[in-house]
């Protein structure tokens, strides 16, 4: 026996009350769950894309010093010595701020004196000769700074100093030299000092990796900080972070009376709070999209099982004048069809909007495509799924039900 989709349609109409809810509900459901799946595989592609360091095996000390009696230089030599001399550690190096840990320092360059427009905001850290060895950070042209190189901290009388030379990521190289060879190019600060680049790494993530604007600009100085503050950065060698960690923490807290250990931290913990938000993001809008999709499914089933059981006297007239269970089952999988594609068809205009809302209002990138087909493949297969039940216990009333309620 075939069925015609016009008489389905029409009993829709009739009776339209509970499937346009339905259909508003799939369209909803599709608007979250393609916004909302784009919005996690973005926040976990995000989370899980290389740092350029062996952030694994870092960890920072914030040391402050106090009293008359404290000389800086001498004390930054020792901790240095003492550092570097420590089994299981890599290198050490006094850093500006720490990589991955939401606090830094940035700049804006151009690549002539003079410009006002067109320049870049770097953000760059301030390290010795040991530098880029202590980040784990690979140099892929020219080469790193020399030991005469490292420049005295600058005083509060010229917080402007720039340096002359400077190493800075691929990334920022590109922005700066669209197309050409960094490598012995100038670039300027606002008040037209030059450093020269004598160096080129493999992009590496800075102090703010959740900013959407280019968190790979970055450089590094040849300075040792001072005036703003500083921390000893130290990488080892896998799996010994955390014991060297706790005796270097027991040795310098107790070799300087002069000074105070205020913090001793793995750049992997600071990069779990920095990333901290984005996490608890995927997670909700996981847990929303999951438990929308189960309330859809839950509508799906309850109009397909009033529809079921509000037509029990239709189901076994039809089954007396020879409609077979196939039919039966085939009917109402073609009214959940047509529910279903209404719906749809609504879904795709809402989330096509919510997704240029969103990258109009949060610097989000447009929807892709690819989201919303497999949300409308998804929400097709759980619909249909979920009439699925009702529709078979349709098929089961006898005809014998006609007669007994005439």
């Amino acid at each position: 026996m075939s069925l015609d989709v016009r008489p389905i349609f029409s009993a829709l109409l009739r009776n339209r009350t509970g499937a346009v809810l339905v259909a508003l509900q799939i369209a909803i459901a599709l608007a979250v769950l393609a916004n909302a799946v784009f919005i996690v595989e973005q926040r976990i592609e995000m989370v899980g894309r290389p740092t350029g360091i062996d952030d694994d095996n870092l960890f920072a000390i914030d040391t402050s010093g106090f009293g008359a009696h404290f000389d800086f230089d001498s004390s930054v030599k020792e901790d240095l010595a003492y550092l570097r001399s420590l089994s299981g550690v890599i290198d050490a190096s006094p850093i500006d701020h720490v990589p991955l840990s939401g606090g830094g320092s940035s700049t804006e360059v151009t690549t002539r004196p003079g410009q006002t427009t067109g320049g870049i905001g770097l953000n760059y850290f301030e390290m010795d000769e040991q530098g880029l060895k202590t980040l784990g950070a690979h140099l892929v042209q020219g080469r790193n700074f020399r030991p005469e190189e490292i420049n005295t901290p600058y005083t509060q009388d010229h917080a402007d100093a720039f340096v002359p030379q400077a190493i800075i990521t691929r990334a920022a190289a590109q922005a700066l030299f669209p197309g050409q060879n960094a490598l012995g190019k100038v670039i300027y600060n606002k008040v037209n000092r030059s450093a020269t680049v004598i160096g080129v790494i493999d992009n590496m993530l800075g102090s703010w990796p959740t900013i959407p604007e280019a968190p790979q600009l970055v450089a590094i100085f040849p300075r040792l900080p001072r005036y703003f503050g500083f921390v000893y950065l130290v990488r080892t060698q896998p799996g010994q972070r955390d014991a060297i960690m706790r005796t270097v923490e027991e040795h310098m807290a107790s070799s300087n009376p002069d000074r105070v250990v205020r913090s001793v931290k793995s750049v992997a913990s600071m990069k779990r709070i920095v990333y901290l938000n984005d996490r608890n993001m995927a997670i909700f809008l996981a847990t929303v999209t999951v438990l929308l999709l189960a309330i859809t499914s839950l509508g799906i089933f309850g109009l397909a099982t009033f529809n079921v059981s509000t037509r029990t006297k239709q189901i076994g007239t039809r089954r007396a004048v020879g409609a077979r269970r196939a039919d039966i089952m085939r009917y109402f999988m073609i009214e959940n069809g047509l529910i279903t594609t209404t719906g749809v068809v609504a879904g795709c205009v809402l989330a096509l909007a919510v997704g240029y809302w969103l990258s109009q209002n949060y610097s989000l990138p447009r929807l892709d495509l690819y989201y919303l087909v497999g949300g409308i493949l998804g929400l097709w297969i759980i619909g249909q799924l979920a009439v699925w039940q009702p529709a078979r216990r349709a098929a089961c009333v006898p005809p014998s039900v006609a007669t007994r309620t005439v």
